[in-house]
């Protein structure tokens, strides 16, 4: 009965540490500003912070969501992030915001992680076909939305979301994370610096080598 309890306890002990560690580590103060500048700073997490007393309403802002992305582009989007870089003062607080734009049927914010987020949209004006895929084995959970509609892609999980209007469309997304990062998979794996090399491509995706070679040496749009 003991061992019995211990071994629970143990692997409790193992999920609290690891729901701990899957998100932005809580802040120990009202707020960090980041700062690039270390002199008089303290360093946390990956940022130096400015002088509670030297802050301003200037660090906890940021202007021009409300302009529209450019979205001429082979992909027909762009995403607008607002983290850590844009507002210092998001420095620990473990939060960001995305504006998305589309362009008329076909705008696509191609297949895409975040490494280090949860991801919460809600579509502003048109309509999104969005989904993620699950880890293995591999199902596919798609949805349909309209202005209004909230949909969450977990993190880690990658997901997509597609113009299926015939106008322009425009989305809003909040991030669990100051930095979430982004992971675009086509660009990730046929784009990557240096290159990945053409055999372990064409034997993970069963095609021919000639295949790898062209997706390699194309132009893989960065809509950030």
């Amino acid at each position: 009965m003991q061992r019995a309890r211990s071994l629970v306890a143990f692997v409790l002990l193992a999920l609290s540490s690891s729901f701990a560690s899957a998100f932005d580590p809580s802040p120990l103060q009202d707020f960090c500003v980041a700062i690039k500048d270390p002199k008089d700073g303290v360093f946390v997490n990956g940022k130096f912070c400015r002088d509670p007393m030297l802050a301003t309403a200037n660090d906890f802002s940021f202007s021009g969501l409300n302009i529209p992305g450019n979205t001429s582009n082979k992909v027909g989007s762009n995403v607008t992030l607002v983290n850590v870089d844009k507002i210092p003062g998001l420095n620990t607080l473990g939060i960001s915001l995305a504006r998305i734009d589309f362009a008329p049927y076909g705008g696509l914010n191609p297949p895409h992680t975040h490494p280090r987020a949860t991801e919460i949209l809600v579509v502003l004006e048109g309509t999104l076909y969005v989904g993620f895929v699950t880890s293995n084995p591999n199902r596919l959970i798609t949805k349909v939305l309209n202005a209004g509609d909230v949909f969450v892609f977990p993190i880690g999980l990658i997901h997509f979301q597609f113009n299926i209007g015939q106008t322009n469309a425009v989305a809003i997304s909040g991030l669990s994370s100051q930095n979430p990062g982004v992971i675009t998979i086509a660009n990730a794996v046929f784009g990557s610096n240096p290159p990945i090399n053409p055999d372990v491509l064409t034997k993970a995706f069963q095609v021919d080598k000639n295949v790898v070679n062209y997706l390699q040496k194309q132009f893989w749009v960065n809509n950030h």
